[in-house]
């Protein structure tokens, strides 16, 4: 009704225009008229079919009237009465519907009164002058007819859209568990306040101000970052692509791969090449992303360079460590295959890096432009995860699959009580805020290596302005007598191996959430998951969580070492550097854990050549010093944290106790084009790291490993066994009293 005189208002506001006065008052006396006039004609033929005798048979055998409705009786133009349509549309047979506030109205005000078959006259006359103005009823009911339906079938569409989000997060919840204990009441005052912010709403609306609500700047930041909540369904259409281009490189005899990145271009291709293996007749994918040597020229030799793919993945294009990589292996390949080395090579980087045009002018074979507004930690289910993805087999299809659907789960319509990364967001947040800022992952062996992915995005993301939650990964788990009253437990189970163990953590109240998955392509959604729980985390922590303000610290002071190198022809010594051979070794260590206190945790951060071996004794130092001292542990290799937990060392809270391990390399390459080596650059990074910790007066002790780096760590690890002894007191005899001596001698004499 009220949408049938807005229309005919609107064309008659149009005739208005340039006409004379005489001809605009005439105009005007229809405006308001034509809706109630049209119904009245329509009420009419509606009596007189529902009058003639065909119905009246129809009747006989148990027809119902067709009954007209009114709907948009609510008035939208101030000008008319707030009843105008209801009192005007009251009669037989008929249905009206009304909003509340026109039910008030009508309730208070209005006069109920058959008045549809009244002053038809009057009802043609209205339609016949509104003719005359050139008002084309037939085209006005017309458009709203189109209109009226298209509005109701995407507010139908929007309504089984919000049926479908809610019924995925009921199936999400149904494999997820939480048993938080005395902290439960602080998660759900948290859910409350997510509501009551609308935050759900304003993260799909990609507000910035749900970060920083008075500062522009980091706003500007925040909006060109928020492209990861779209890309899943983005890349769904590029899953032939990229598949077409996996299957063009195994057709021209590829059989091995090599991504070289940092940070979020390397984790996630890593989390798939483990989870997943290689499928076969696929390319056999290794992930570099050491500048150690040995590790370079590992990679270089586990497989032919003329049949190895080269991917050269870096966002901002000017990384560093990829950079080197790049050059490192063109060289090896322009031996092999001199001007078509190019064939070999691949890049990912963002739109107009010089990666890009690097990629340009050497012939790559291929470059994938990502979508700029994606950080790298959020980059998983972009081309840097997808590509190295699809070229050992991976089923893009069903992994975003699964990604959509917890996408839906966790819509703008499905309130934070029942939206899985709300959710988690919630706990991680309020938990925070409550002292216990570490999260501890138990995954499944099959999916374990998700565990360092969602440490980069936690570390990264929160560990800033001196807040930030620690993420604890590849912790060996322990009974909860080690664990302080600064963890929260994320136990992604697949398969039983450890249920028993986090029940017991659970009954003990520590707090635990479980989230079960189907099969390993549920990674899909637990990307999404702790993508949208570690945003919503951010707010609870009042910080930017889509910056990385201290990062650039380490590297800054790398530059300033390499270029001293250049000048002075070698590194200047390390400061204060304990060897593994030192007498006082022991001591030392001893000395620098005394200052884990309750709620550090201790960071080993190891600039060596990631090993099996070497994991492996690194993981049972953390053990025992955790078991030991009752603090949370974490590990990570150089420079591969630097771009990963780097930025919470430097940003986050100053409650971390690190040991840096440097090593004696006993080989070396160079880099094409650079007046250093491998071993050079990873020293100097080692050095710039420690600086910069030294900078934010963090507690650091740097022990050199020597040219045996397992040998060194067999010694690290007895020194920590077995401190030195504290040296016993000493003390005097003590002297006799004179009583005591007289009761010696009558014990004497009594004898």
């Amino acid at each position: 009704m009220s949408r049938v005189d807005s229309a005919v208002d609107g064309l008659l506001e149009e005739r208005c225009k340039g006409v004379s006065a005489d001809d605009r008052r005439l105009l005007e006396r229809w405006k308001g008229r034509a809706a109630i006039a049209n119904a009245k004609l329509a009420y009419a033929a509606f009596r007189q079919k529902f009058s003639a005798d065909r119905f009246a048979t129809l009747a006989r055998a148990g027809a119902r009237v067709q009954r007209p409705l009114w709907a948009s009786t609510s008035t939208k133009n101030p000008e008319y009465p707030d009843v105008y349509y209801v009192d005007a549309l009251v009669g037989p047979d008929t249905v009206d519907t009304m909003p509340p506030a026109t039910i008030v109205a009508y309730k208070d005000h209005g006069h109920p009164e058959n008045r549809l078959e009244q002053n038809m006259e009057e009802a043609n006359r209205v339609l016949a002058n509104l003719a005359d103005a050139g008002v084309d009823m037939d085209e006005v009911t017309r458009k709203l007819e189109v209109d009226g339906v298209a509005s109701f079938s995407a507010s139908f569409d929007a309504l089984v859209a919000v049926v479908a989000a809610r019924r995925e997060a009921a199936l999400v919840a149904e494999r997820s568990d939480s048993k938080l204990g005395s902290t439960a009441r602080s998660v759900t005052t948290a859910v409350k306040a997510l509501d009551a912010a609308h935050i759900g709403e304003r993260l799909w609306k990609k507000d910035p101000t749900v970060w920083k609500a008075d500062d522009p700047a980091a706003q500007t930041e925040i909006a060109a970052r928020l492209g990861w909540l779209d890309v899943p369904r983005a890349m769904r259409g590029q899953v032939d692509e990229m598949n077409a281009f996996a299957a063009d490189v195994r057709a021209a005899g590829f059989t091995h791969a090599v991504l070289c990145g940092m940070g979020g271009s390397s984790l996630a291709p890593e989390v798939f090449r483990k989870t997943f293996g290689v499928t076969n007749g696929f390319l056999d994918l290794a992930v570099l992303d050491s500048t150690d040597p040995a590790a370079v020229l590992a990679a270089e030799t586990r497989s032919d360079p003329s049949r190895t793919l080269y991917i050269i993945s870096s966002k901002s294009g000017g990384t560093a460590e990829v950079s080197a990589f790049f050059h490192f292996f063109w060289e090896r390949v322009a031996r092999a295959k001199g001007d078509q080395a190019g064939e070999n090579f691949v890049a990912i980087t963002d739109p107009g890096t010089s990666l890009e045009r690097l990629a340009t002018e050497r012939g790559f074979r291929r470059v994938f432009s990502n979508p700029p507004d994606i950080g790298g930690r959020y980059s998983a289910l972009s081309y840097f995860g997808l590509v190295p993805a699809a070229l050992i087999g991976v089923d893009l299809g069903r992994l975003l699959d699964r990604a959509g659907r917890m996408l839906a789960a966790c819509g703008p319509n499905v309130p934070a009580s029942h939206n899985p990364g709300l959710q988690l967001g919630a706990v991680m947040g309020a938990l925070a805020k409550g002292k216990r800022d570490k999260i501890t992952f138990v995954c499944a062996d099959k999916i374990g290596s998700f565990a360092a992915w969602a440490e980069q995005l936690i570390a990264e993301s929160t560990g800033k302005e001196g807040r930030g939650i620690v993420p604890i990964a590849d912790e060996p788990i322990g009974p909860p007598r080690v664990y302080g009253t600064d963890r929260l437990f994320a136990y992604l189970r697949l398969g039983a191996r450890h249920d028993r163990a986090v029940a017991t953590l659970a009954r003990a109240g520590h707090p635990v959430v479980t989230f079960r998955l189907m099969d390993a392509y549920d990674l899909g959604g637990e990307f999404v998951r702790w993508e949208i729980a570690v945003a919503v985390s951010g707010w609870f922590l009042d910080i930017n969580p889509f910056d990385q303000p201290n990062v650039q610290e380490a590297k800054d002071h790398t530059g300033r070492l390499l270029a001293a190198h250049g000048t002075q022809g070698g590194l200047p010594p390390a400061d204060d550097v304990v060897a593994v051979s030192s007498e006082d070794l022991a001591a030392r260590v001893a000395a620098h854990l005394r200052g884990a206190k309750p709620r550090s945790y201790i960071a080993l951060n190891a600039f060596v050549a990631p090993t099996v071996r070497r994991e492996r004794a690194l993981t049972e130092l953390r053990g025992f010093l955790r078991d030991r001292l009752r603090v949370a542990t974490t590990l990570g290799f150089g420079p591969r944290f630097l771009h990963s937990t780097g930025q919470l060392h430097k940003g986050g809270p100053a409650n971390g106790v690190f040991i840096e391990l440097t090593c004696d390399d006993p080989v070396d390459a160079a880099i094409p084009g650079e007046p250093f080596t491998f071993s050079v650059l990873k020293a100097a990074q080692g050095m710039g790291d420690l600086a910069a910790l030294a900078a934010h007066k963090r507690r650091t002790l740097h022990i050199s490993l020597g040219r045996d780096v397992d040998a060194g760590l067999r010694l690290l690890f007895a020194a920590a066994r077995h401190p030195p002894a504290k040296r016993a007191k000493t003390s005097r005899p003590r002297p006799r009293t004179k009583t005591r001596s007289r009761r010696a001698a009558r014990r004497r004499v009594g004898s």
